[in-house]
């Protein structure tokens, strides 16, 4: 009976593992299935795409990728999409730190009410505050420039999460270090910039990671404030040359591929220190 029971279990074990991993199998292939289509169908023809949507092509060809290439103007939109994303993430470490420092460290409750402030930002959508942006970045003439996309990516978009994220992060510093610091003759300034800071890079590893996914993807926010065709990002450049009701996938799909492959090398590259800084943050906090 010994025996019998024990085999019943390990026979247990073994389905539910197989079922388990039966699960994960099916999981997979459907998360990559789109991948897969977007990816073989760069490579085909319009009629072979439409006659085997899902099959390999015949013949592989580079030149939607060349046309991509072409009409996408890529050389100047992935300038625009680095000089956004560049910006944008430098000030957004800049004075998402010293903002989360301040909130961290000072026991006054006019910057709990700030931090609480802050906190709203990540609740209320972006696009309730739309009409009034177009209205503040068109009142000090900043409309089709670099530096309204910039400064609405940093202020009313990616700011109270960079806050949240750093606050937590710091309030893990021990502050006999700043003490020790102060006590010495260094001033406030000097002591977050020479003691706290180069102790954050975790956070800010994090920090930059996560707002460079962001804004890279970001379509709304340039699609509202960048209308001349040279100061595109790449994604607009898509829906420029493909249209909101196209069907021509071997155009379509080479642009997306393109707009996105910086960033999916981007991200490979980095995920390491993704994971470091996440979990350090949760640990710590």
């Amino acid at each position: 009976m010994g025996g019998s029971d024990s085999g019943m279990k390990n026979g247990k074990s073994i389905a539910k593992k197989a079922g388990y991993g039966i699960f994960l199998v099916s999981v997979s292939v459907i998360m990559l299935l789109p991948i897969y289509y977007l990816l073989v169908t760069t490579f085909k023809t319009p009629a072979e795409a439409v006659a085997s949507p899902l099959g390999l092509p015949v013949h592989f060809t580079f030149d939607n990728y060349a046309k991509a290439i072409e009409a996408m103007n890529y050389g100047q939109a992935f300038k625009n999409n680095m000089i956004i994303t560049v910006a944008s993430v430098l000030f957004l470490i800049v004075f998402a730190s010293m903002a989360a420092y301040v909130i961290a460290r000072s026991k006054q409750k006019l910057f709990k009410v700030m931090y609480s402030v802050f906190l709203v930002g990540l609740i209320i959508p972006f696009q309730v505050s739309i009409i009034p942006l177009y209205k503040i970045i068109s009142g000090v003439n900043l409309m089709n420039t670099h530096l309204g996309v910039i400064l609405v990516n940093v202020f009313c978009i990616n700011l109270p999460l960079s806050i949240f994220l750093m606050r937590g992060f710091i309030n893990t510093v021990p502050q006999e270090l700043e003490e020790a610091a102060l006590i010495d003759g260094c001033g406030t300034f000097q002591c977050f910039w020479r003691i706290i800071f180069p102790l954050l890079k975790p956070i800010v590893s994090t920090v930059a990671i996560l707002n460079t996914l962001a804004i890279w993807n970001d379509f709304m926010t340039p699609l509202l404030f960048l209308q001349s065709s040279e100061k595109q990002v790449l994604l607009q450049q898509v829906y420029r040359n493909v249209g909101p009701f196209s069907t021509d996938w071997t155009s379509f799909f080479p642009m997306l591929v393109m707009a996105t492959l910086p960033l999916v090398i981007f991200y490979f590259i980095m995920q390491r220190q993704i994971i470091e800084g996440v979990v350090a943050g949760a640990v710590k906090g």
